[in-house]
This record gives C-alpha cells, sequence and structure tokens, in this order.
C-alpha cells in the first residue's frame, strides 16, 4: 500500500480524550505545585541574594525546561508512533500513558548520564559555572540547542535532541577554547566527545540491525499471520498483539526518560549551582552519620593515594596540578601527592562541621569543587587503568570516589519532577508531525504490528542498556533506524526521500549546532 492513501489515526473517543487529558492535567498542576514549593523552600533557607540573581535563575530554568520541552516534541513522540498507527491505542490516550512512563523513568533516572554529558565541557566552565563566563555557557548551549530542535521539529524531520546538545556543548567548548588560546583547562575533553560521540553513532546501526534481525527471526519461529498483518480501518489489533504494543511502548517511553531526561537535569544543576551554591553546589541530603563515614573513607583515601607519590615534595597549588592531570591524563608522582593534598583538605573541611547541610556558605563552592576535581581524577585513573592499582588500594579508592559523587553529583527530585513536566508538555504539544514521519514516511507499506514490535523491544533494550552504562543516546535515531531495519526485513521498501531527508539532518545536526552554540556564545559573552 502507497504511503499517499495512509489514513491518519484518530484521537480517540471524546470520552478517551476528555479523561486522558483530565488525567494528565491533574497530575501536571500537582508537579507544578509540588515543584513550586521544593524550589521556594530551597531559596528560602538560603542566603539572600541580589534580586538580579533570582531573575537570571528563572530565566535560566525556563530556557533549560524549554529544552526539554522541545525534546518532547521530538524525542518522546517517537515512542508513541509505533502504538498509534497500529491503532493500539487512541493517540491521546497514547501520547498521556508515554508521558506517565517517561514520568517514572525520569524519576528513578540515576544520574550518570546528566553528568556524563557534562564531562564534555571544558573544566574551567564547570568549576566557574557561577560566573559571567558560566552563565553564557549554559544560555548559549541551550538556545542553539532549542533552535536546532524546532526548525527539525517544524520540518517533521526526527532530529536528535541528544545530537543537538552534545554539538552545542561542543561549540561552546571550542569557542571558549579559541578565546583561551594556550590554556589547557579551556579546552573541549576530545576524549569524552570522542567516547559520546561514538555512543550516538553506532546506537543508529544497532537499531536498524537488531530490528532487522528480530523481525526475522519472529517470522521463522512466530507463526501467527495476524502479527505481520497491516491495521484494518480503526480496528485495535487482537489483544495479545495489542499488549505486546503497549508493553513496548510503555519500555522505551520508561527508558526515553530514563536516558534523555537526564540531559536536561545535568543543566539544570549547574544553573542551580552557579546562582545558589549555598543550597545545590553540596548534597545536603547527605546525613551527619554518612558525613563522618566520608571523614573517615577521605583519611584512609589519603594514605592509599601517598604510597603511589613515591617521595613526590609538596605540590604548590594541588588544584591546578590535578586539571593539569585532567586534561593531559598524564599521571605523575605530583599528581598523587596533589591528591593527597586534595583529600586531605576536603577530609579537614568536612570533618569540622555536623554534616554538609552545616558547611559555611562562603566555603562551600571551594569545598564542592576540590570534590569534582579529586572525583574527575580518580574516575579517568579508573577508566585508564593507569596506574595499576593493587586490589586492596582500588577498592578504597572506588569507595571514596563514590562519596565523593555522592556528595556533589545529585539531582534533587523536584529537578526530575520539572524535567518530566516538560516531557510532558513537549509531546502533548508537538507529537503529531514526528509520529507521522515515523508512522506513515519511512516504509513504503503501512506499519505492521510485528515491525511495530520489533523497532519498540529494540529501542526499549537499546537505550535501557545505554543508561545503565551512563551513554547518552538518540530515542530518535535508535527508534526510526528501527522502523526502518524492520520494513526492510520485511521488504516493504523504504520512502528514500524520508531517509535523505533523515540522513541530512543526522549530518547537519553536528556542524550547526556547533556553530550555532560557538556564535551565541561569543555573543552572549558581550552582555554579561
Amino acid at each position: 500500500m502507497n504511503s499517499t492513501v495512509l489514513s491518519e489515526p484518530t484521537a480517540g473517543s471524546p470520552l478517551t480524550r476528555y479523561l486522558s487529558l483530565g488525567v494528565f492535567a491533574a497530575v501536571l498542576l500537582a508537579a507544578a505545585i509540588y515543584v513550586g514549593s521544593q524550589l521556594g523552600h530551597d531559596l528560602t533557607i538560603a542566603p539572600t541574594s541580589p534580586t538580579f540573581e533570582y531573575v537570571l535563575l528563572g530565566i535560566a530554568l525556563l530556557i533549560a525546561l524549554g529544552f526539554e520541552f522541545v525534546n518532547g516534541f521530538h524525542d518522546t513522540a517517537n515512542a508513541v508512533a509505533t502504538v498509534i498507527y497500529t491503532r493500539s491505542l487512541p493517540a491521546t490516550f497514547a501520547v498521556v500513558w508515554s508521558g506517565g512512563w517517561n514520568f517514572v523513568g525520569v524519576l528513578i533516572s540515576s544520574g550518570a548520564v546528566a553528568y556524563a554529558v557534562l564531562q564534555l565541557l571544558p573544566i574551567a566552565l564547570v568549576l566557574n559555572v557561577g560566573s559571567s563566563v558560566g552563565f553564557a555557557m549554559v544560555f548559549a548551549l541551550l538556545l542553539a540547542a532549542i533552535i536546532w530542535n524546532l526548525g527539525t521539529w517544524y520540518l517533521g524531520l526526527p532530529s536528535s535532541s541528544s545530537h543537538t546538545l552534545i554539538g552545542s556543548i561542543i561549540g561552546v567548548g571550542l569557542m571558549n577554547q579559541m578565546l583561551n588560546a594556550g590554556n589547557a583547562n579551556a579546552a573541549v575533553d576530545w576524549s569524552q566527545a570522542l567516547s559520546v560521540g561514538k555512543s550516538l553513532l553506532f546506537s543508529p546501526l544497532i537499531g536498524f540491525g537488531l530490528a532487522f534481525a528480530l523481525l526475522m527471526i519472529l517470522k521463522r519461529f512466530v507463526k501467527a499471520p495476524e502479527l505481520y498483518a497491516e491495521p484494518h480501518g480503526d480496528k485495535p489489533p487482537p489483544f495479545w498483539i495489542r499488549s505486546l504494543l503497549i508493553l513496548t511502548c510503555t519500555g522505551v517511553s520508561f527508558a526515553h526518560g530514563s536516558n534523555d531526561g537526564q540531559k536536561g537535569m545535568g543543566l539544570i544543576m549547574l544553573i542551580l549551582i552557579g546562582t545558589v551554591p549555598s543550597a545545590y553546589a553540596l548534597n545536603k541530603a547527605v546525613t551527619p552519620g554518612e558525613t563522618q563515614t566520608f571523614v573517615s573513607v577521605a583519611h584512609h583515601a589519603s594514605e592509599t593515594l601517598a604510597k603511589y607519590a613515591t617521595g613526590a615534595p609538596a605540590v604548590a597549588s594541588p588544584r591546578n596540578e590535578i586539571e593539569t592531570y585532567i586534561q593531559t591524563k598524564q599521571a605523575t608522582p605530583a599528581t598523587f601527592a596533589a591528591l593527597v593534598a586534595l583529600t586531605d583538605r576536603i577530609g579537614d573541611q568536612v570533618a569540622q562541621r555536623p554534616s554538609l547541610a552545616d558547611v559555611p556558605q562562603g566555603e562551600v563552592n571551594n569545598v564542592r569543587n576540590n570534590m569534582y576535581l579529586s572525583s574527575e581524577a580518580l574516575r579517568l585513573m579508573a577508566k585508564a587503568k593507569q596506574p595499576q592499582f593493587a586490589a586492596e588500594d582500588q577498592a578504597v579508592l572506588e569507595n571514596y570516589h563514590g562519596l565523593l559523587d555522592k556528595s556533589t553529583k545529585f539531582i534533587p527530585t523536584w529537578v526530575k519532577v520539572a524535567v518530566a513536566i516538560a516531557l510532558g508538555l513537549g509531546t502533548m504539544v508537538g507529537w503529531r508531525r514526528i509520529v507521522r514521519t515515523v508512522g506513515e514516511r519511512i516504509g513504503k507499506q503501512h506499519l505492521t504490528y510485528a515491525q511495530g514490535a520489533s523497532a519498540e523491544v529494540v529501542a526499549m533494550l537499546t537505550i535501557g542498556a545505554a543508561d545503565r552504562f551512563g551513554l547518552p543516546v538518540s530515542t530518535t535515531h535508535v527508534l526510526s533506524s528501527g522502523v526502518a531495519g524492520a520494513m526492510v526485513a520485511n521488504g516493504s521498501g523504504l520512502q528514500w526521500a524520508t531517509v535523505r531527508s533523515m540522513l541530512l539532518a543526522w549530518v547537519l545536526t553536528l556542524p550547526m549546532s556547533i556553530a550555532l552554540a560557538a556564535g551565541l556564545f561569543w555573543m552572549l559573552l558581550k552582555i554579561f
């Protein structure tokens, strides 16, 4: 069947639409009240800041949530395309259902992806996020990502929000490097950029290949003709097929929330740390008992690191030495001497207070930056396996590293709720363009039940695995390539005009977002 004669799915009965929208509105209202009350509470207990800083905080949060809102146009809409075009769920109900599972995925996400994305930024920008340069950075990369996402959404192209955001981060880093030539700490971490780039490059290929293979396996072993049929009008599929498709849609929505939702969280945390460090630079949820454990582990880690300093003299500026290591990845005895000094300093700073919540405002940024640098150094050593720590020493340092991350790399629940709201709203507003492309314009024939299920299962597993390993991947790329793979496996053929447009968007996203972010960063530096 040629795609030009496909009938567009209906939104469902008026009762279903109104009930779905009513539930969504109630959840949205409750979540908004919760977010507002929690943010208000945090600002109340923080020391009074100038009104300008609160205005800046509000604008920055709106832009960050705007990015997630537009993200909902693209990536979340992909999750519902198959259930809508196989008539498994009415469109309105499907969108609300997907938004609900996005919400759950966001809430229980680990935060690993959020901070993996931030590791792309030059270390100097992360440490000085509260400065004018830091604000220019955050505004530039978010605005660039929003502009490109809106443009591709308007054209109905399933472009990747993840791809766009990472390109924007690289663009800001490149411009910062150009403006600070000779300063190694102003440079992009290209090794991390390469790692992230690989996950974005290979995930669509994995989506295509696995969906192709899965459909071929189904056709070989599952002899159920109704599974390979096209929908008949608005008639839903048989119950067991419908259940399968709803299950896979649920899985993709959940996986998308747990992975893609984190990208906005990391940026929101940068904004909060920059504007209200006394409330967000350190994790106030760490209890007094855990704080004392941290002090003990820090002293043990210091003794362990001292073994590898091999008599190196005291370092004049431990932080500068660690920053140099983070850029060069070359550990020397001086690196370990600096880590010992920094670890002792952190232990002493924390030991003077009952808990992290009691660290004075004037010391918060200092303590956080010391912890952040130490954590990054230990992460890079573990990743490179250089030096080769003894097993017992590795265990001590891993324990210390985990406690450092718990103290600095955290996401408050209200931030997760705010991101989930933005994603859900974006899906409700902009789902139709992208859903139509995935459902009608990739293959030459209508999406069958087996094709939809194959693409969704592969997307769910791929995104879930990426979240487990802290890798950012694109729901858009994985699912749309999965649909293409299923179409090819079924001999349905591809609409090459759409495929070429998607490939063009994929190729252009990185350079265009890099250029946009670099230009905006340069302009905003003149303003801030």
